[in-house]
């Protein structure tokens, strides 16, 4: 069962990490509880109460369905998915890390139960649709837009004051170009 929810943890690190280093509110440290907890809820619905239902035998039959935890552990989920959204004007913020911790939380659910395929098959599908997904989306955008730009992970971002002279700063089309 600990191999489970080092498993957790380590997937849930890794979308974690993606999510640290685009500097969102939920990074690597939510990340892996969400995942380690789902996990630990799957494992204490799967195995916890064998002891009460062992003692209990002889007498009536009382059903057990493990699938209840993990249902809980989704509508919990959706409760600290919705206050990762913020809406600012027209502007909502906070969708993709609300659906990273959701997509978190379902990864430590399969890791949980033993599903290590799904768990890091899952894991690379949420990592692919953060990072190489949203280049390809934004340079498509951009490009029907008439605003083509070349396909590149970051843009330099520093501020003016921080670039000493003769340093390339990026231009509102995305290029660079010489301080002079």
């Amino acid at each position: 069962e600990v191999l489970r929810l080092v498993l957790a943890a380590v997937l849930g690190g890794a979308v974690g990490i993606e999510r640290e280093l685009r500097e969102h509110e939920a990074g690597l440290r939510t990340h892996m509880l969400v995942a380690v907890g789902s996990a630990l809820f799957t494992l204490v619905s799967a195995y916890g109460f064998s002891e009460f239902f062992a003692a209990q035998e002889g007498s009536r039959f009382v059903p057990i369905d493990p699938t209840r935890i993990a249902a809980q552990v989704v509508t919990g989920i959706g409760f600290l998915g919705a206050g990762a959204i913020i809406r600012q004007g027209p502007k909502v913020r906070g969708l993709t890390t609300a659906a990273t911790l959701w997509a978190v939380a379902a990864i430590g659910l399969a890791s949980g139960a033993g599903y290590y395929s799904g768990a890091s098959a899952t894991t690379v599908v949420v990592l692919v649709a953060l990072w190489p997904v949203r280049i390809i989306w934004r340079y498509l955008v951009d490009h029907r837009a008439g605003r083509a730009r070349p396909l590149r992970a970051r843009q330099c971002r520093s501020p003016p004051a921080a670039r000493g002279a003769g340093e390339s700063r990026s231009t509102p089309g995305g290029r660079h170009r010489r301080a002079r």
